[in-house]
């Protein structure tokens, strides 16, 4: 184990030396900063070319409204789904989209839809309210397991009389109900069988599905009837890559125009060596972590988890495996968010002299487990946190698993004892990651972890009036003593994700979940591979 540590020690060097090497003096910030393919003002942007768009993962459509378990699968309903609102990535404040305009009544108990009355899904068939309800209710339906299903599970009437109009009535007020909406894709419920299982994908967005070739590729095409115009592209291949060197190596040989799934080191030497765009995913930050099981005994004495959390090094994560490219946090929160506080940079520093001591006054610990996934950065990750237990006195044991088991253990809570990966929904409104993310439930998460302060505190910020209300700002920092005090994941800080794309791409825009929207990208070199 010493001499894998060594040699990812000896590619992480390499990589550093290579992009000094590349770049001279001119600084690699400046470099990556530099802008994608523009146009001028008032410059129709060119037409044509199939855009090859790389993702670590193949499609996967029984889980679908699952975000997160496939790049193939967000990237499909990015582009031929819409929503019925979107975000800014700056801030939470919804555009519109597939709905015009919206109320909230006073009490917060139900919500007044106008929808878009030139819409229609790919068929031909018009979009329609019942569309609306129809989609919400897919996330009820067992088979899909999506993350929102408890916010969606709350929407419990429908008023759907008006074509044109929807109105939804809640359980209780839902500060979340945007989140809900700018991510569930309106489905066409006529195909519902046909959507789950991979043979129809019947959106009303911008490209159209034309194909799929398992293990290779997905193929869209230009919708030419969209409501919002025409895309400039005549299609999309998202095409399957079996890891990140894949990707490297397709997209430095011009096999690919963009590649969504580069360690942070081969998007470092890509952009300030090799020319390529890079692309910093603003708004759509993620979070690094190492999940506990609490119902392992080895597990169960906060002191240990304690010492876990002062043993990690951090600086060395987010400076070494991610590049800089985030901030070290014992917070899930970007500092963005309305939940974010600065005492989450600070209360657990490395501090290996403390860790030893709690784990002195708890006793011997049996060997731990600390599951990763083969895919992206998990593995490195892995062995250095390995490495830092082991600092304390912790014997750790890695196991690997593949992308999809690591899924599957993370949502059926099964992990034996430690875990690695990344996060989202921090993003979203801050009640969102307590009541929908799977480590984080307050209701089921991944760590079997139960207390009536969190789920009352979950709950609060959930039926807040808004995100940034008195009552949603007390129950904000009721969860963030939880997370810092009970430890049911440790977290080593925000990351911010990025892509690579070839100089002749346009007009790359994203969405707070990291998923690619192309109405308006082009080529300026026309292909028709």
């Amino acid at each position: 184990m010493q001499s894998r540590r060594l040699r990812h020690l000896v590619v992480l060097a390499l990589a550093a030396l290579l992009t000094v090497a590349a770049t001279g003096c001119e600084s690699a910030v400046a470099r990556q900063a530099a802008p994608a393919t523009s146009l001028a003002p008032g410059e129709p942007a060119p037409r044509g070319g199939t855009l090859r768009v790389g993702v670590l993962g193949d499609l996967q459509p029984k889980t679908l409204l699952q975000i997160g378990t496939s790049p193939a699968n967000g990237q499909l309903l990015a582009n031929v789904f819409d929503t019925l609102v979107t975000y800014d990535r700056d801030d939470l404040t919804p555009q519109p989209a597939l709905a015009t305009s919206w109320e909230l009544a006073p009490d917060g108990r139900s919500l007044t839809l106008q929808l878009r009355r030139d819409v229609h899904f790919h068929d031909g068939r018009p979009f329609v309210s019942a569309d609306v309800e129809s989609s919400i209710r897919a996330y009820l339906d067992d088979s899909w397991n999506p993350q929102f299903k408890r916010t969606a599970a709350a929407v419990t009437g429908f008023d759907t009389s008006d074509p044109h109009t929807a109105v939804l009535r809640f359980e209780h007020p839902l500060s979340n109900v945007f989140d809900l909406l700018s991510v569930a894709p309106i489905i066409d419920g006529n195909t519902l069988p046909q959507l789950q299982a991979g043979t129809e994908f019947n959106g009303t967005g911008p490209f159209r599905f034309s194909g799929w070739r398992p293990k290779s590729q997905v193929q869209l095409v230009r919708n030419d009837a969209y409501w919002g115009g025409p895309p400039p592209l005549d299609g999309v291949d998202l095409v399957v890559v079996s890891d990140e060197q894949s990707a490297y190596s397709r997209l430095r040989t011009g096999q690919l125009d963009v590649a969504t799934s580069l360690s942070y080191h081969d998007q470092e030497l890509a952009t300030s060596r090799y020319g390529f765009t890079d692309v910093t995913f603003t708004g759509a930050e993620g979070a690094t972590y190492v999940g506990v099981n609490l119902t392992n005994p080895a597990l169960s004495d906060v002191r240990v988890r304690k010492a876990i959390a002062l043993a990690i090094d951090r600086d060395r994560i987010i400076t070494d495996v991610y590049r800089g490219s985030g901030y070290v946090s014992n917070l899930p929160w970007p500092q963005s968010s309305p939940a974010f506080e600065p005492r989450g940079t600070s209360t657990y520093g490395r501090d290996l002299d403390r860790a030893r001591k709690l784990l002195a006054e708890h006793g011997p610990v049996p060997e731990l487990t600390i599951d990763y996934s083969t895919s992206g950065t998990y593995g490195i990750v892995a062995e250095i946190v390995q490495s830092n237990l082991a600092d304390i006195g912790l014997d750790v044991k890695l196991v690997p698993n593949d992308y999809t088991q690591q899924t599957g253990k993370l949502i059926a809570g099964s992990f034996d004892g430690l875990w690695v990966l990344e996060h989202g929904f921090a993003q979203f409104t801050p009640s969102t990651l307590a009541v929908s993310a799977y480590p984080f439930n307050a209701a089921k998460n991944s760590s079997n972890y139960s207390n009536q302060r969190y789920s009352d505190a979950a709950t609060a910020a959930w039926v807040a009036p808004t995100p940034t209300s008195a009552t949603a700002t007390a129950a904000y920092r009721e969860l963030n003593d939880r997370y810092l005090a009970d430890l049911f994941l440790i977290e080593i800080g925000v990351t911010i994700p990025k892509i690579a794309a070839a100089p002749s791409v346009g007009a790359i825009t994203w969405d707070k979940i990291s998923r690619l929207h192309l109405a308006k990208t082009y080529l300026t070199s026309n292909r028709n591979d």
